[in-house]
């Protein structure tokens, strides 16, 4: 059966968790709201919030450019805190998705998936690996903590639509979604333009260890 809660599903259920005060507390004393096991579809480009444009812009283009190094991401401008808290003292992280899907270093993913695609449209081997084995080893090298937050991407196309499968280890439902759906949103409409296939519309799948909203979010459940 086809998983059909929406984005307003997962508010209900965030809400309803709130209401009870059922929470997590990180290892920061804070409390969170966790939905383990998420698995809703994308059907809007935030849950909570607005996009900021002007950041995913800069963010699309910094993975584009597929360096490693935060400060590359804002030049000549504070580096989000969130990146901060990732990088290690240099500004170096591991998550620049665009290296890992698009680099010869971690084996062209993004056009082994045309490819495939492209040679065998009812293929279920479409899928982009983000993390690795070794991220074990190399979260935490020289003060880093990043490790990879989405785990793997998969693309099946079925009756003229392509579907996209995210499948995350964690994500911020407020600020990490918003940007992780304009980067998944922006590859598979790639795919779609390049593809030479009669391709009618993209579904974005979104599937989730942890799908967690920070206590200094609260506000937006009751706004």
């Amino acid at each position: 059966m086809i998983n059909t809660y929406t984005t307003a599903d997962i508010k209900n259920m965030f809400l309803a968790k709130h209401m009870i005060e059922d929470y997590v507390i990180d290892k920061t004393g804070a409390k969170t709201i966790e939905l383990i096991g998420a698995n809703f579809i994308a059907d809007a480009p935030a849950i909570y919030g607005t996009p900021n444009v002007e950041y995913i812009k800069a963010e699309l283009a910094w993975y584009e450019s597929q360096s490693t190094n935060v400060k590359d991401l804002y030049p000549g401008r504070d580096v989000p805190q969130a990146w901060q808290y990732t990088a290690d003292a240099h500004g170096n992280i591991n998550s620049n998705y665009g290296k890992l899907i698009y680099s010869t270093e971690f084996h062209n993913q993004f056009l082994n998936v045309f490819a495939e695609l492209s040679a065998n449209p009812d293929s279920r081997r479409a899928t982009m690996v983000y993390t690795r084995p070794s991220i074990w080893n190399e979260y935490n090298t020289n003060g880093k903590s990043d490790f990879i937050c989405t785990n793997a991407v998969g693309y099946l196309i079925r009756n003229g639509v392509l579907h996209v499968t995210v499948q995350m280890r964690s994500n911020d439902i407020v600020f990490g979604y918003k940007n992780d759906y304009a980067w998944q949103l922006y590859v598979a409409e790639q795919l779609k333009q390049h593809l030479a296939l009669p391709l009618t519309d993209i579904k974005i799948h979104w599937q989730v260890q942890s799908l967690h909203m920070y206590e200094r979010h609260f506000n937006l459940l009751t706004s």
